[in-house]
């Protein structure tokens, strides 16, 4: 027993070295790579620009962060005729996208061939790895934040990058990119996994501010509450009809309801997920900036 346990630390040891220290770790670990995907049109739209990180993978997960601050990180400064100091928020606030990158190579399954990925919307980034969280932590912790981690994969990755400063470990991660998303003033993270925890996502929405709004918003606005209620459940991410219908209580398209989903199109709140194909089965139901903007009001 001694002696096989012995041969599988010197295994781990020999696994973490070719990850840290070998020019191509996707060689023995296909997959052990993180891929940048924009969608400038969202995923809807026909144009995808990618790149791929490779390397050991201290130096991908540098590269590829570097490429987010420069390519995609904004900040806006607005100034106060009242007061000395400007409000400085970001888009997305660095040390938030900087943690979910970390801990995404961190824990992710490295048996598996499925690279990070990480997916630039022009309303929020995600950021996908394989396999999910482990099935002692559940999802109601992680979004409020109270949760200890009674086994970690990767231990070894971990301590390196603890000792590159790149993690703090000990179940930290979650909490920061909470309290990060908190500082700069934007909507909480989302994270979200399956049943048989094979993937997990992390989302970060882009901030208020830098939401584009395509009409002043009148005030007020006067919704009926079915209204409201569809404002309310698209608010997270984007819903095909049938979705809406089950997240109201319906099973089939009542009249108010059709005419609701109408309305707010018309008063540019709804928009198609595929305007191009009003039809389509993979239509659905997105909130427009101006949409975003009433509906953050209304769940409050």
């Amino acid at each position: 027993t001694f002696q096989k346990s012995c041969l599988k630390d010197l295994d781990t040891f020999r696994n973490v070295g070719m990850m840290f220290f070998h020019e191509a770790p996707e060689t023995f670990f296909p997959g052990a790579q993180i891929e940048v995907v924009h969608f400038p049109e969202g995923v809807a739209g026909t144009k995808i620009e990618e790149r791929i990180f490779r390397g050991p993978l201290d130096q991908q997960l540098r590269d590829a962060l570097r490429h987010l601050r420069n390519v995609v990180l904004e900040e806006r400064i607005t100034k106060f005729p009242d007061r000395a100091e400007a409000e400085r928020v970001f888009n997305y606030p660095f040390a938030a996208l900087e943690e979910a990158l970390v801990n995404a190579v961190y824990h992710r399954g490295y048996d598996q061939r499925e690279p990070i990925e990480v997916r630039i919307n022009p309303d929020r980034i995600q950021i996908v790895s394989f396999p999910g969280p482990d099935p002692s932590i559940r999802m109601a912790s992680m979004r409020d934040r109270r949760f200890v981690a009674s086994r970690y994969r990767n231990r070894r990755i971990g301590k390196f990058l603890k000792e590159l400063e790149m993690t703090e470990g000990r179940s930290t991660g979650i909490p920061i990119i909470h309290d990060a998303m908190k500082k700069n003033g934007s909507p909480p993270p989302h994270f979200e996994t399956d049943e048989g925890r094979t993937y997990f996502l992390v989302e970060l929405l882009l901030h208020p501010s830098f939401i584009p709004v395509e009409a002043p918003v009148e005030a007020p606005v006067a919704l009926s509450e079915t209204e409201r209620q569809i404002l309310r459940v698209c608010l997270d991410h984007p819903l095909s009809k049938q979705e809406i219908l089950q997240a109201l209580g319906y099973e089939t398209l009542c009249g108010h309801v059709k005419k609701a989903l109408q309305r707010l199109t018309e008063l540019n709140l709804l928009a198609y997920t595929i305007p191009e194909k009003p039809n389509s089965r993979n239509q659905k139901r997105k909130l427009t900036g101006k949409g975003r903007i009433i509906a953050e009001e209304v769940a409050v």
